[in-house]
């Protein structure tokens, strides 16, 4: 699902990734570990095409990024990745439905499917008596499963999470860890997932572990 070989970034005259290769396969679930400054988060971005690479090339489901215009580019991150973040970033004006909604809409999906996509979406997340609250009326674990759904809602290839639990406390870290392999087992979704947390990186099906912008 993802191939990324010799993946090379620096800011100014700082190298931080120092030629990064690895694979992905579909249905995994993989963690990537590291002590902070070690190049997580920008290898991350950079398979999120949220950040270009200075050098090597990139492959998701198939398709060699590189040759991609701008355009086309954003077409493919909003259809074919999905990214769950620390912090959750719902629209605070809309309910939790409209939320998961707004990226294939984005898309202009059709809109009776969106949401009947989006209902079955929260109903895996446990929200089903949620749906039409505002982020404000939900606790923060669900306020991270709104966000997981929206992740969702376009079916992605790859799934990208940057510290899902870190703002949560533990009984609701614990939840959102499980979920990750809920969604695998059911969906067959690709998950590739930073963390600092040693539980959730021993639960995965890999764990990588990065140090000065290299896997060790």
């Amino acid at each position: 699902m993802i191939k990324a070989k010799d993946i090379r970034k620096s800011f100014g005259s700082l190298e931080v990734l120092k030629g990064i290769s690895l694979e992905v396969s579909k249905g995994e679930v993989v963690a990537i570990v590291g002590a902070s400054g070690a190049g997580k988060t920008t290898l991350l971005q950079i398979l999120g095409t949220l950040s270009s690479v200075d050098g090597g090339s990139l492959t998701i489901d198939g398709v060699e990024l590189s040759g991609l215009s701008d355009k086309a580019l954003s077409r493919f991150r909003n259809e074919r990745i999905g990214f769950v973040f620390q912090f959750h970033h719902l629209l605070p004006e809309f309910s939790a439905l409209e939320n998961v909604c707004i990226p294939a809409f984005i898309a202009r999906r059709d809109r009776v499917e969106v949401e009947v996509k989006a209902r079955e979406l929260l109903e895996i997340m446990g929200l089903k008596d949620r749906m039409e609250h505002k982020p404000s009326q939900l606790s923060g674990g669900e306020q991270q499963r709104v966000a997981i759904a929206r992740a969702l809602i376009n079916s992605p290839a790859v799934l990208l999470a940057d510290e899902p639990s870190g703002n949560l406390d533990s009984r609701n870290r614990d939840e959102i860890h499980q979920l990750f392999f809920e969604l695998r087992d059911k969906l067959g979704q690709t998950v590739v997932i930073v963390t600092h947390d040693d539980a959730l990186a021993s639960m995965a099906d890999r764990k990588i572990t990065m140090s000065d912008g290299e896997i060790l």
